[in-house]
């Protein structure tokens, strides 16, 4: 099993979760999400190097990519007013430190 494969995503009504390995769970409510980024580094491809972040303002979560659950919190967030797939494409093609903004609260464009 991959590292990343044994942090797991749990996604409910209320809010999306990360279990990490280490018994540690960050959480973060659909309600309080003011944003979701991709932080891509030049880590790869041996070490985690595309991670999921989101953003509230009461707590966030940091998912890595292939987590368990990773495909279900994708579509999820996807479905958010003016989620930009662009950035997201963008993210999954850099090997580079960088940060990409894939939607924001108040920012719902088409």
């Amino acid at each position: 099993m991959e590292p990343e494969a044994q942090f797991i995503v749990r996604l409910t009504e209320e809010g999306a979760a990360c279990h990490r390995p280490d018994g540690l769970v960050e959480s973060v409510a659909w309600a309080d999400l003011r944003a979701v980024m991709i932080e891509t580094n030049d880590s790869g491809p041996f070490l985690m190097d595309v991670f999921w972040i989101l953003i509230g303002t009461k707590s966030g979560c940091i998912v890595p990519q292939g987590a368990t659950g990773e495909d279900e919190l994708l579509e999820r967030l996807q479905q958010l007013p003016g989620f930009d797939n662009q950035a997201l494409i963008e993210a999954m093609l850099c090997s580079d430190n960088q940060r990409f903004l894939c939607w924001e609260k108040g920012k719902q464009e088409s």
